[in-house]
């Protein structure tokens, strides 16, 4: 079987048919109904009663007929809710006469259900966005030339090749020459894997090298990527229908609401009285409020960028008590960037002179790695140079000529070709320890300096993961394809309660059923490797704006901005739907019950229930419409604060290369420092005074008070300030031990002593942009236009 023919019946199955029939059907009924009541008003007014009663009667038999439907499907799927009172009611109003009564309760009925249907008739199409993924052909050499066939005609043994930038389309083998694969959507790990001949792929990658040539192991319909596509639509089938909140009040209220009828009936002999107690028994407050409160916070959260695909959705996502998370793209950004370049003691070269020579030859890779270095120099304000004589060797690296100068980057077997040197062999094991990704950068034939590159952490996902365990999250579970040497740092510094590292998509799919014994469970992820657990949890979150189509399709709510902490507002908003929602029904139907009792007693005909009903409706949905209002969704820094905000947020990218150079200039301080070690030192001080210590004294005095004024409390930001001291004391310190010297140079002492301070203003600076950024900067809206 074909992927497509796999496909073929979700896209034209005939439930979606049929909700769009039913919402043409009670959109249909609820005009009738309001046509049928006003012009029954007006011929009654006019003194056509006859006329009137005419029209009424033909309304409370469309309602009496919607009503019995509804019920009898209801029946089918083996649920009995309160429709049955309106029923009874509509039956008893033609009963005894009372036909305006009547045609109220149907408005009424046709009200509520055209409301609860604009909340969860969102149709659903998890697999469209899958299959729009998978390549239709793929390039297959037969018989000595290179065809295009259609990929259910591909078979093992075949030859086929993957051109840059395409997906794979089947299971294979790398034949001949290594290939370097992006494999996020599969395994959640951001950095390009490297294949060489002869290593296993999977469908679904992606090509992020040159063009490459692979062995086919299996079919289409037998790939890895076929197997996405059908976890998505087993999982989809696990899930119970849901059960509206008007439903969960049904039994109780049917059993009272008709005991109350029968008694006044049995009581006063007087049917009328039954039939008036039915009335204003109706349970619109139930119908009315659940819907109402659930479309105010579906819109709420729209506002907020968060999109949930129906009211079914917000109420799950409210009562919410297990959060699982990838970590790729979802906790992290999803893209490379350079956690530091290091470079070897007594080098010929900085910091940023490797940097600009590697990006300037990078500029003409495509590798992804290259990507991240250009555009870390661009960001840097370095100038670039055209590269000339270039070679690249696919999953090694590239080398050429910048400004007269042989340069290579790539893995440092291919650059340095001795990976025993003292200084290479260290930066290795730092790459290993910091599970970064590590480029090597020569000059000249010799080893100038590396480029570490990770995958960062959102600067909002740890506030955001406190913020959900606040909100009544009970268990927080990071479950990644990602190595565990990788993952596991990354799910503690955020908060997680347990990490589950190189997981398939399958095996995601399994934690998620294990973790919904425990409760309603909520899956967060960004790529098609999340789709299956998404579509298997009880609520699936897609982060839309830098996720794939296929998780946002397969997910129940999708984040349409790169902001995780809207996740924890969605969750907020939806609780407090269903709060209102709650307090709503319960007010409504509390009159309701004194409504009928004087009903019961003969002291309210069904006419005048009718009309009361109808005013607690209005005072019911009136309530549920707080929801879409309140206070604010998040920090307000107003104007003049986001543009602050962004501000220091762009001085913070440029100022962050230089701390590194605090860590390089301790390295290089030995127990006879040499006097370029010491010149180091005195740049590095230099960059203190400079940069550093103005963009503080500037964060106190322009945006501390602004963030104070919006954070609220006392003294809000008066940590960030005494940090703000202590970085500044330990910079004199700094320029002090510079100052005492002898002109002989720095003794053991003086180096151990220089360590120190610059040890501690590398760790203090760096916790304190992290803490900055988490805290102030990641709150301004994504879309704001910076103006630099």
């Amino acid at each position: 079987m074909s992927i497509s023919a796999t496909r073929a019946d979700p896209i034209s199955s005939p439930p979606g048919v049929e909700r769009t029939r039913a919402h043409q059907a009670v959109t249909a009924l609820l005009v009738a109904c309001l046509v049928g009541v006003g012009l029954g008003g007006v011929l009654w007014s006019t003194g056509s009663r006859s006329g009137a009663d005419v029209v009424w009667q033909a309304t409370t038999l469309l309602g009496l007929i919607a009503s019995a439907t509804w019920i009898i499907g209801g029946l089918r799927r083996h649920r009995l809710g309160v429709d049955v009172i309106a029923l009874l009611a509509l039956v008893g109003t033609l009963a005894v006469g009372e036909l305006f009564a009547g045609a109220v309760v149907a408005l009424m009925l046709a009200t509520g259900r055209v409301l609860e249907d604009r909340a969860s008739r969102r149709a659903r199409h998890e697999l469209e966005a899958l299959l729009a993924r998978v390549p239709r052909q793929a390039h297959v050499q037969r018989d000595g030339a290179l065809v295009d066939c259609p990929i259910d005609a591909v078979r093992p043994g075949d030859l086929l090749l993957i051109e840059p930038g395409e997906v794979v389309p089947v299971d294979g083998r790398v034949d001949l020459h290594a290939a370097v694969l992006d494999e996020s959507a599969l395994t959640g790990e951001a950095l390009p894997v490297t294949r060489p001949p002869g290593d296993e792929v999977r469908s679904g990658v992606v090509n992020a090298g040159s063009m490459f040539e692979l062995r086919a192991t299996t079919t289409a319909a037998e790939s890895t990527y076929a197997g996405v596509v059908r976890l998505v639509e087993s999982a989809r089938a696990d899930q119970a229908p849901f059960v509206r909140l008007a439903d969960r009040y049904a039994l109780g209220f049917v059993a009272g609401a008709l005991g109350v009828a029968g008694l006044a009936w049995l009581v006063s002999g007087d049917a009328t009285r039954a039939v008036a107690t039915l009335v204003v028994a109706t349970p619109c407050p139930l119908l009315l409020a659940a819907p109402v409160a659930i479309v105010s916070g579906m819109s709420r959260c729209a506002r907020r960028n968060v999109i949930v695909k129906d009211g079914a959705v917000l109420e799950r996502l409210g009562g919410a008590r297990v959060l699982l998370f990838d970590k790729t793209g979802t906790i992290t950004t999803g893209h490379p960037a350079i956690a530091a370049i290091v470079t070897p003691p007594g080098g010929r070269f900085t910091g940023d002179e490797v940097l600009r020579m590697a990006a300037s030859l990078d500029q003409v890779s495509p590798h992804v790695l290259a990507s991240a270095i250009v555009a870390a120099a661009r960001q840097r304000a370095l100038e670039l140079e055209l590269p000339t004589s270039v070679e690249e060797a696919t999953g090694h690296g590239v080398r050429g000529q910048v400004g007269g100068r042989d340069v290579a980057v790539g893995s440092s077997a291919w650059v340095a070709g001795d990976e025993r040197a003292p200084w290479v062999r260290a930066v290795r094991h730092r790459a290993e320890a910091e599970s970064a990704t590590l480029v090597l950068v020569g000059i000249d034939g010799v080893p100038a300096g590396a480029v570490l590159l990770d995958d960062p952490i959102r600067p909002d996902a740890a506030r955001t993961i406190r913020g959900l365990r606040r909100s009544g999250i009970r268990r927080m579970v990071m479950v990644t394809g990602d190595r565990s040497a990788a993952a596991e740092p990354i799910g503690y510094v955020v908060g997680a309660d347990e990490v589950l590292a190189e997981r398939t998509p399958a095996d995601k799919v399994e934690a998620v059923r294990i973790e919904r014994s425990r409760g309603t469970t909520v899956m967060v992820g960004d790529g098609i490797n999340d789709a299956p657990a998404l579509a298997a949890a009880d609520v699936g979150v897609a982060i839309g704006a830098r996720g794939s189509t296929a998780s946002s399709e397969a997910a129940d709510v999708v984040l349409t901005v790169d902001h995780l902490e809207r996740l924890g507002e969605a969750i907020h908003i939806s609780r407090r739907s269903l709060r209102i929602a709650r307090e709503s029904a319960v007010a409504g139907i509390s009159l309701s019950l004194i409504a009928m009792g004087f009903a019961a007693v003969g002291m309210l005909p069904a006419a005048l229930g009718a009309l009361l009903q109808e005013a607690i409706d209005v005072a019911v949905i009136l309530n549920a419409l707080r929801v879409a209002t309140g206070g604010p969704d998040s920090l307000q820094l107003g104007e003049e604060g986001e543009e602050l905000s962004r501000r220091f947020s762009y001085e913070h990218e440029q100022l962050r290369s230089g701390l590194e150079r605090l860590r390089e200039a301790a390295d290089a301080l030995d127990e006879s420092p040499s006097e370029a070690a010491l010149q180091a030192v005195r740049d590095v001080h230099r960059f203190l005074v400079e940069q550093i210590l103005p963009h503080e004294a500037a964060e106190d005095r322009e945006l501390y008070p602004v963030l104070d004024h919006a954070l609220g409390g006392e003294d809000p930001t008066g940590t960030m300030s005494r940090t703000h001291a202590e970085i500044s004391h330990l910079a004199r310190r700094l320029g002090v031990l510079l100052l005492e010297l002898t002109p002989d140079g720095a003794d053991r002492t003086d180096a151990q002593e220089l360590r120190r301070v610059l040890y501690g203003l590398y760790a203090i600076l760096r916790l304190h942009f992290v803490q900055e950024e988490e805290a102030y900067f990641s709150r301004v809206e994504e879309d704001a236009t910076r103006d630099l």
